[in-house]
């Protein structure tokens, strides 16, 4: 009988995780709250906004005192920045403060979608890359653009399943299970997950990895809820990994016809 509670290993970079559910800290109701779901989720790596988190004790509480790097690995990233200059620059301070290469990669090309622009992350990866950071991208569900940035040394993508906070869930499965079979990377779905059956498909369609924020943050009980993505992700790893069964346009008896008995 095989372990089936033994979840199997992934990496970025240097970097291990048995998890493969990240998550955020941005949207909850207190940095407690946000360490409870982390808990629940039963995440390895949080990522944190440079330019939305406190680092500074003299001006209040700082999230990193609650969700604490001696925990989790944290993931800095770079919401909120709109062109590769900013992006850059706020990825170098994330790694002066938090003393890691690990980034994930935002430039926004659009406020009312929150879409990244193409273009500029592929600008401020190649710079990023070539001066030893660990770039985690986040990317349009663009298969083109995972396989460059991948190329180019990127040891993840990011692409988004909708838009960040929309919680409208895997709006193109077949784009994802593209980037997945022709990208030689973790594919870390990012953005859009609603509730656990989006990230069970996610999971079974292939993808390394999951990262949400708003999905447990904004449910109606957060905790509960980063308990019920945490079970999603890993059911639905488990079933990309067994095989599912062919699908048919016909129905197929579940007892073999030969050889029965006719009366």
């Amino acid at each position: 009988m095989p372990e089936l509670d033994r979840p199997s290993r992934w990496n970025v970079g240097e970097y291990e995780f048995t998890s493969r559910l990240i998550v955020g800290s941005g949207k909850y109701a207190s940095f407690e709250q946000n360490l409870e779901c982390a808990e629940a989720s039963g995440a390895e790596m949080v990522t944190v906004a440079l330019r939305r988190v406190n680092f500074d004790a003299d001006q209040g509480p700082r999230l990193l005192d609650v969700v604490s790097p001696e925990r989790f690995t944290i993931l800095p990233n770079t919401a909120g920045c709109y062109t590769a200059e900013e992006a850059i620059t706020t990825a170098r301070l994330g790694r002066e403060l938090l003393d890691t290469n690990l980034i994930k990669l935002e430039v926004i090309g659009d406020e009312r979608t929150l879409f990244p622009d193409v273009a500029a992350t592929l600008e401020a990866a190649k710079i990023l890359i070539d001066e030893g950071f660990t770039v985690l991208p986040y990317i349009t569900d663009d298969p083109v653009a995972c396989q460059r940035l991948a190329g180019m040394g990127c040891p993840a993508v990011m692409p988004l399943a909708a838009p960040i906070g929309s919680g409208m869930g895997i709006r193109n499965p077949a784009n994802l299970r593209i980037i997945i079979e022709t990208v030689e990377v973790p594919v870390i779905v990012d953005a859009g997950v609603g509730t656990a059956s989006d990230a069970a498909l996610a999971m079974e369609l292939g993808a390394t990895a999951l990262l949400m924020n708003t999905a447990i943050a904004h449910a109606k009980e957060p905790v509960r809820m980063a308990h019920a993505m945490r079970m999603g992700v890993e059911a639905g790893r488990l079933a990309y990994e067994s095989g599912r069964m062919p699908q048919r346009l016909y129905a197929s008896a579940s007892s073999p016809l030969e050889g029965m008995a006719n009366f």
